[in-house]
């Protein structure tokens, strides 16, 4: 499996039960279905996540709020916020979302896989330390990242993310950490607000927080060029370790959520930059984990394109 990409999937993100809310269950049947019948599928490997334990996710969120929010799951509180559904299943499904991308990091890093794709939900950028919101419980990628620093002493890992909305969570965890690159193209001003030009960091991290702020309507063209003239050189200079994706297709042009306009073929762009970034480090190692996408036809046509990217010899 070392020359394959990883699926990291589990049948538990399904019961993960939101009702008619646009982040529910069909999103994941569409990319499975898409990734099992996609002419690149025996390139892939399946990969059943070891969940996280809640010590681990601690290693990014506050004891106090990991204890509120499994006692709120549990209870049966159905809103944690306006936007963000839960039901009894939700508390497990959080836990292996986040575990997915640590069993990922740790196969991509040990070499079984080639680079991996985390198929994953609930999502994770929006979630603060202390507090879930935008859909999201734990920040999946920020686990990660504190996973390949922490248990796998990587000394610098960077995280890329192409949500057409800012991850104020991963910012905000990591704003005054030098050993974490966090880079965000995301529609500004939209949800949730943050996201501009001049947060670039604090301390000793100043200048490893770069944000790249989209005007609604731009689409391939626009993106590309920021990624050749902006998230790439920034990379270089910085060379991680590792490169995570907070990998949200929510950027495309049929999403009801958007504005911005990028095609399942600009996605696959994006990601070819930074399979090659990776390989031009020397290293290879890519994990994405999903984040937003709510049109479904476009999420299982996006994903496919950004694996299929992946998954290329």
């Amino acid at each position: 499996m070392k020359h394959k990409t990883a699926i990291l999937y589990d049948p538990v993100f399904l019961a993960h039960d939101t009702g008619n809310h646009p982040e529910n269950y069909r999103r994941l049947e569409v990319i499975v279905e898409a990734l099992n019948t996609a002419p690149f599928r025996d390139k892939l490997a399946w990969v059943k996540p070891v969940p996280a334990t809640p010590t681990q996710v601690e290693m990014v969120h506050a004891t106090s709020y990991v204890r509120q929010l499994e006692e709120a799951i549990l209870s049966g509180k159905h809103y944690l916020d306006a936007d963000t559904l839960v039901c009894h299943d939700s508390w497990e499904a959080a836990l292996t979302a986040a575990g997915a991308v640590m069993t990922a990091v740790k196969g991509v890093s040990e070499g079984l896989y080639k680079n991996a794709f985390c198929a994953v939900r609930p999502p994770g950028h929006h979630a603060e330390i202390s507090r879930a919101m935008g859909f999201c419980l734990l920040n999946n990628v920020a686990i990660g990242a504190k996973y390949a620093r922490s248990a796998l002493h990587m000394k610098k890992v960077a995280i890329i993310d192409f949500d057409v909305h800012h991850g104020n969570g991963t910012q905000n965890i990591f704003y005054a950490d030098p050993t974490v690159f966090y880079v965000s193209l995301h529609l500004w001003p939209h949800y949730p607000g943050t996201g501009a030009a001049n947060e670039t960091g604090s301390g000793s991290a100043t200048g490893f927080n770069l944000n790249i702020p989209m005007s609604e309507g731009m689409g391939d063209v626009e993106y590309l060029e920021r990624m050749d003239n902006a998230v790439i050189p920034a990379m270089r200079e910085f060379a991680p370790e590792m490169i995570l994706v907070s990998s949200g297709f929510d950027a495309h042009g049929d999403d009801p959520l958007g504005g911005a306009a990028l095609t399942e073929t600009g996605f696959g762009e994006i990601t070819r930059r930074i399979v090659g970034l990776a390989h031009e480090l020397g290293h290879d190692r890519v994990v994405s984990v999903l984040e937003g996408g709510y049109n479904l036809h476009a999420l299982a046509l996006s994903v496919t394109a950004h694996v299929a990217e992946l998954a290329r010899d």
